[in-house]
């Protein structure tokens, strides 16, 4: 791709001072000599830290593509996206941090990206770091950069959104914010490649030769408190922690470990001295961060008035008339429930004939081209079953789902990249305080909809403890994407045409869920809650990228295969060998019908327990059994047992559905449309999976768990009597 000029100004190549403005506004870092190592033993480590919704994991997909993984960071609870950059200087391992304001952390999210760029003792810290800053909105950004430049580590302003800043009449001179700043910045727009072949030779120069940033001045009085206090610090002080950070922070009042109780003290008196009074006590306002914030903020408007002009300053644009009704209370809750219908309506529908197709070849040419196999290599029954009815059977069924949570995927990634799910989160604002949470929480209850598991780790970002134990134990009444290849099994097999409005129905619902169950642990468990307003920066409305889109759901789809294959394989085999085993004193091993089993015998002991629901059958509870575990084995067993069960009834694509309507017409004694609502409403309220139960535990601790689970089964069995009761009467 061709690249234009996108900005005034060049790209700076080093850090170079001109004029008195400069000198105002920088000085040399005469604290902190050392400077943190150029490249590692292995590939360099270059970090991404930003704002939120500034373009920075718009790059790290751009730059890593498929090349990622997400995962805790080591001695960490926080989960961190980590990719290979192939770049033309060689393979970089990227790092893409947790969004932050500041790097005065109020969650855990937060506090890990501090800490890696502080901590000098804590591992896997960066060789360089890339800040993003947006510059449509500059003046937000330049104060977590200030905040960086403060910790001394080398660094590469990735000057993002510019075509966006453009259209509003916004130039940025990125050479002149060098020239003040001390370090290159590279205009770029990473959704249309643009400036990512100079980002990546600016990158490379600052890896083979990093250096320091220029420091931003805080005003004389400031810096002689910070000089007072930087003579204080111990040497085996200073070389954990940057000195012009160390300072700030025992001067804003941070506890910061490792500091003698003498260099704090002499903090709080220099911060007592700087506010014009005595040392401040626990109850009383911090003055010196307050001052400090004054001062970095005085630094940001000088920066801006030397980097930045306008034209047309004041007109509304076409993007402020969208939000005035997208994020409408009146017209913004209806377009939201609009937009996720019109979502999986178009996923069910779509998804269809790509299924049918694929468990065609499943269950036609996969599953005999098997049986041929099979019977040239001398198999017995056991083995034979176990290919042929467990894992055929059990896994083709599972990956015929592969075209549903791909189109999902791809739908919920445009909607993400085009901006609107942020103005989603502003809709929801209201709704969500209602049960005394923030806004923020919105954001995991989002995540959840494709897996509770990341949700739960998103909970981090909300830096009240109450607020993360409430979300934590709605979470699970957030439909995952599991629940969703359950969901448009039974829909398609008993509504149609119809089957993407029932699934938007469950959707809806699991909303209702949450909403309800929060306004009742509110006025129980969590009484008194403070509240917390909501901060969130609008992202600018793009038109998708095809690239961004392609790699955010291959990811999200790699995820899911991973986690489902691994679940499905190992609960397959286990029904299998329990399905193997007699009981009774009916058959031997692997000549059993499953209905005389070991398995069959625990699902029949369960089944009367959802006699009074309408779908008091041993295959439906089989299914629930498995789907404790992990909703992705739900299809499976129900495939598993139909076709272990009935091994001569010549199952044909579609089969399984057919299967379960008989049965359900068996136990509702007529009623079935109340009797699948019902199967459908406990499947997703009732625990979502042993792996959400392992995060729950992580997240908010054992005993809250336990009461999840006991609370989650309890409202899953009462809502599916009372769906099928009062269904009854009119279905």
């Amino acid at each position: 791709m061709s690249e234009r000029p996108i900005t005034k100004g060049p790209v700076a190549k080093g850090p170079v001072a001109k004029g008195p403005v400069a000198k105002a506004l920088l000085t040399k870092p005469c604290c902190d000599d050392d400077v943190p190592g150029g490249v590692n033993a292995g590939d360099p480590r270059v970090a991404l830290v930003g704002n939120p919704n500034v373009g920075k994991s718009t790059l790290f997909n751009m730059l890593t593509g498929a090349r990622q993984r997400i995962g805790n960071w080591p001695g960490k609870t926080v989960s961190v996206a980590q990719g290979t950059w192939r770049s033309p200087n060689g393979e970089i391992t990227l790092i893409d941090l947790p969004g932050t304001y500041s790097l005065v952390p109020g969650s855990p999210d937060e506090a890990l990206t501090r800490d890696l760029l502080v901590d000098r003792g804590m591992g896997g810290r960066p060789d360089l770091v890339v800040i993003t800053v947006d510059a449509a909105n500059l003046a937000r950004n330049l104060y977590l950069l200030a905040q960086v430049m403060e910790t001394g580590v080398p660094l590469v302003v990735a000057l993002t959104m510019v075509d966006i800043a453009e259209s509003r009449g916004i130039r940025v001179d990125a050479g002149r914010l060098s020239e003040l700043i001390g370090a290159p910045v590279v205009p770029l727009v990473p959704r249309r490649g643009e400036g990512v072949a100079e980002f990546d030779r600016v990158v490379a120069r600052a890896l083979a030769a990093p250096r320091r940033p220029a420091l931003p001045v805080l005003g004389e009085d400031m810096e002689a408190a910070l000089a007072s206090i930087t003579a204080e610090v111990p040497a085996e002080t200073a070389v954990r922690y940057p000195a012009r950070w160390l300072s700030i922070a025992l001067l804003t009042g941070e506890d910061v470990p490792g500091v003698p109780e003498e260099t704090a003290a002499a903090a709080r008196a220099a911060g007592a001295a700087l506010s014009g009074g005595e040392p401040a006590g626990d109850d009383e306002p911090d003055d010196p961060e307050l001052l400090v914030a004054e001062q970095r903020y005085a630094w940001v408007h000088e920066v801006i008035a030397e980097v930045v002009t306008r034209r047309g300053a004041g007109r509304a644009t076409w993007s402020d008339r969208v939000d005035r009704v997208l994020t409408s209370r009146w017209s913004g809750p209806p377009i939201f429930l609009a937009v996720m219908w019109a979502v999986f309506a178009l996923t069910t529908k779509a998804a269809a004939p790509l299924m049918a197709g694929f468990q065609g070849l499943v269950d036609g040419p996969v599953s005999t081209g098997a049986g041929r196999l099979l019977d040239a290599l001398g198999a017995g029954g056991a083995i034979r079953g176990l290919v042929l009815n467990g894992l055929i059977a059990g896994v083709g069924q599972v990956l015929s789902f592969v075209p549903l949570m791909a189109i999902m995927f791809v739908l919920l990634s445009v909607l993400e990249d085009s901006g609107y799910l942020a103005r989603a989160a502003f809709v929801v604002d209201r709704l969500m305080r209602v049960i005394g949470l923030p806004g923020r929480a919105f954001l995991p209850l989002i995540v959840g909809f494709g897996c509770n598991v990341p949700a739960l780790a998103g909970t981090r970002i909300l830096s009240d403890r109450r607020h993360r134990l409430l979300t934590g134990l709605l979470i699970p009444f957030v439909t995952c994407s599991a629940r969703l290849t359950v969901y448009v099994l039974v829909a398609t097999a008993f509504f149609g045409s119809a089957a993407g409005t029932v699934v938007f129905a469950m959707y809806v619902l699991s909303i209702a869920l949450v909403i309800g169950m929060g306004l009742l642990l509110r006025g129980t468990l969590f009484r008194g809650m403070a509240e917390e307003p909501l901060v969130l920066d609008l992202p600018p409305y793009r038109l998708p990228a095809v690239r961004v889109i392609g790699a955010q759901s291959w990811v999200k789809l790699q995820a899911f295969l991973k986690t489902a294959s691994g679940i499905i394989v190992a609960t397959v085999t286990l029904v299998w060998l329990l399905s193997s085993i007699p009981f009774g004193g009916q058959g031997s091993f692997g000549r059993t019908p499953i209905e005389h089993s070991v398995f069959g015998a625990a699902s029949h002991a369960v089944a009367p327990a959802f006699a009074p629901s309408g779908f008091g059958d041993w295959h439906a509870s089989a299914a629930l059994i498995t789907g404790f575990v992990a909703k992705e084995a739900v299809v499976s067993t129900m495939a598993q047992t139909y076709s272990m069960g009935e091994p001569a009834d010549g199952h044909q694509p579609g089969g399984l559905g057919g299967a379960l309507r008989a049965t359900i017409e068996q136990t509702s004694h007529g009623h079935p449309v109340p009797a699948v609502l019902a199967f459908l409403v406990f499947l997703l309220a009732y625990t979502p999976c042993m792996t959400t139960v392992a995060a729950q535990r992580v997240e908010i601790g054992g005993r809250l768990t336990l009461f999840g689970i006991g609370m989650q089964l309890t409202l899953a069995w009462l809502l599916a009597v009372a769906v099928f009761r009062v269904g009854s009467l009119f279905l």
